[in-house]
């Protein structure tokens, strides 16, 4: 057995694994975090797709032992305060799912393409998505709900700056 320290969506765990224990059965079986599926265990399929210290992996081809000392944000982990993540929100408005079984991976992979372009075309957003599988929804809507969050992000972050330049204009403290 070997230890390790990891902070999973936001809480610190200390625990002892067998060595070749998969990231994803660690957090599914030993935290209960069933969230992120199990889909291929060939890290084919990316609906296991999780943040590793601010990028996005497959869970199933990496080891919990490999995890130590790391930050690892789950889809559970998005929602703030009882707020859906804008990702989530937007796969809802826009029906980009049906069973539902990829969706966290697909929101996971997209959030790690948002982070790294916030305006992404079409196509990039095809190819950021194109280790993730979806057997159901034929991939249009899935695309159309990134679109969605990255443009939602766009005008919230017109909107702060915009609120923020009309504070100092009148003298006002900005406080975000």
């Amino acid at each position: 057995m070997t230890r390790i320290s990891v902070k999973v969506d936001g809480t610190a765990y200390e625990d002892e694994v067998e060595p070749r224990l998969l990231l994803v059965h660690y957090l599914r079986d030993r935290l209960g975090l069933t969230g992120t599926p199990i889909g291929c265990d060939t890290s084919n399929c990316g609906a296991c797709t999780v943040d590793l210290d601010g990028e996005s992996v497959k869970s199933c081809s990496v080891l919990a032992v490999q995890a130590d000392g790391s930050e690892v944000t789950t889809i559970q982990g998005l929602a703030q305060d009882g707020e859906w993540h804008p990702l989530q929100t937007a796969f809802h408005e826009r029906h980009a799912l049906q069973c539902g079984y990829c969706t966290p991976g697909m929101i996971m992979a997209a959030r790690d393409l948002l982070r790294e372009n916030p305006d992404p075309t079409p196509d990039e957003v095809r190819e950021a998505l194109e280790g993730n599988l979806c057997r159901c929804t034929g991939y249009q809507n899935i695309v159309r709900a990134v679109l969605a969050a990255s443009a939602a992000a766009s005008a919230s972050a017109r909107d702060s700056a915009s609120a923020s330049a009309s504070a100092s204009a009148s003298g006002q403290e900005v406080t975000t």
